[in-house]
C-alpha cells in the first residue's frame, strides 16, 4: 500500500505521511484496535509519543495529538487493516510487512 497527496499541499502531505507512519509504529508497537485503550497507560516513551499520552506531534502537524490513537482505533494498525481489507483479496503481505518480519516498512521514530 502507498498514499499519495497533490502536489503542493504540503500540510495535507505531512498529515498523511505521518498518519501512514503512526500506523506502521502502532503495529511495530503491537498497539492493537483492541488494545488501544489499555495502550495509554503503557510506561513506553515511543508508544506513549505514538499516542499522544506525551508530546505535541499532533499539534505540529495541527491536529489533534491523539490522531494516532485515533487512527488505529478506527481501523487498526497497518497489519490488521492488510489482514481484515488486503488478504481477503488474495494479495500476501510480502515486502509491505514490516522490516522485522522480512518486509520493507520501517517505521521512523515519532519524536
Amino acid at each position: 500500500l502507498g498514499v499519495m497527496v497533490r502536489k503542493g499541499d504540503d500540510k495535507w502531505f505531512d498529515i498523511v505521511r505521518w498518519t501512514f507512519i503512526g500506523w506502521l509504529t502502532a503495529e511495530e508497537l503491537g498497539v492493537t484496535q483492541a488494545n488501544a485503550d489499555e495502550m495509554l497507560k503503557s510506561d513506553n516513551p515511543s508508544t506513549r509519543r505514538l499516542l499522544g499520552v506525551e508530546g505535541d506531534l499532533g499539534k505540529a502537524l495541527g491536529v489533534d495529538n491523539k490522531w494516532a490513537y485515533n487512527v488505529v482505533k478506527t481501523v487498526g494498525n497497518f497489519g490488521e487493516t492488510w489482514d481484515r481489507d488486503v488478504t481477503p483479496m488474495g494479495v500476501p503481505r510480502g515486502l509491505n510487512n514490516l522490516w522485522t518480519k522480512g518486509g520493507l516498512q520501517y517505521p521512523p521514530p515519532i519524536r
